[in-house]
């Protein structure tokens, strides 16, 4: 079943590019035509790449791991912030955290000093402070919150990022580049396909361009959670079912056992 069908995409405006003086050659194979001085992208090759993509990052949730969605520019912020949370994956919406990926335990400490705050918020520690020192805290708490917030759950290196405006977004994905890490983007008619390795060729300026093609890919995402969950399920049930044949062979082996201290 396709996720996304040309006319949806073309409703969303997906298929205006940038102006032709703006263009990188790069993206050549995916521009269609020119009109007013305006690039066309191909929506029928948008569409491919929308269900590769998609499929790609089903079976990354699917096997449990974590994709980390980058979105700062004002009209792709919200909408990465809702479809993130709606399949309980991270995103950054604030400005990228330089060193994020490549020094990530610096980050992590950073979330553990957010831990640590609401450890002394919880243990009543934190209403012993000077009123000067509660607030310089809060204010901290607040700074990194915002910025680190939705990455707290990230133990580890996220699997794969998907990015919107990946000329915006170029030093998350120098980072994710330099460890091999995949990168999944909306990528538009003025910026560079070649270091991206799901490269979506559309709009990424128009709000509702960003939105129809995170449906798709979060809907994926949320169909490879569910695949997770079911195969969990029969794996438990299949687990449980094997339990009573152990028992009655344990059971055996407690019957026997006084016959042969008997013997003895």
């Amino acid at each position: 079943m396709s996720r996304t069908n040309f006319d949806t995409l073309l409703e969303a405006g997906c298929h205006f590019g940038h102006l032709k003086r703006k263009w990188n050659p790069a993206m050549a194979p995916y521009i269609f035509m020119e009109r007013n001085g305006i690039h066309i992208l191909d929506l029928h090759k948008t569409a491919a790449k929308v269900e590769e993509a998609a499929e790609a990052m089903k079976q990354i949730a699917k096997s449990g791991k974590k994709i980390l969605f980058v979105a700062t520019k004002k009209q792709a912020k919200q909408i990465v912030a809702d479809k993130a949370t709606s399949v309980n994956m991270p995103y950054v919406i604030e400005r990228w955290p330089g060193g994020m990926l490549t020094n990530f335990p610096t980050i992590r400490k950073a979330v553990k000093k957010m831990a640590n705050i609401d450890k002394l918020v919880a243990d009543g520690t934190f209403s012993n402070l000077s009123k000067r020192e509660i607030l310089q805290v809060s204010r901290q708490r607040a700074k990194l919150e915002k910025n680190l917030g939705s990455i707290a759950d990230l133990t580890r290196l996220p699997a794969a990022l998907f990015v919107v405006d990946v000329m915006k977004e170029h030093i998350a994905v120098r980072e994710a580049n330099r460890l091999g890490i995949p990168v999944f983007g909306i990528v538009d008619t003025n910026s560079n396909p070649d270091n991206i390795d799901f490269v979506i060729p559309a709009n990424d300026d128009a709000s509702k361009s960003i939105e129809v093609i995170l449906d798709a890919c979060c809907g994926a995402v949320a169909e490879g959670l569910e695949e997770r969950k079911a195969e969990r399920v029969d794996m438990e049930a299949a687990g449980e079912a094997e339990q009573p044949k152990k028992g009655k062979r344990g059971g055996k082996a407690r019957e026997e056992a006084p016959v042969a201290e008997a013997a003895e």
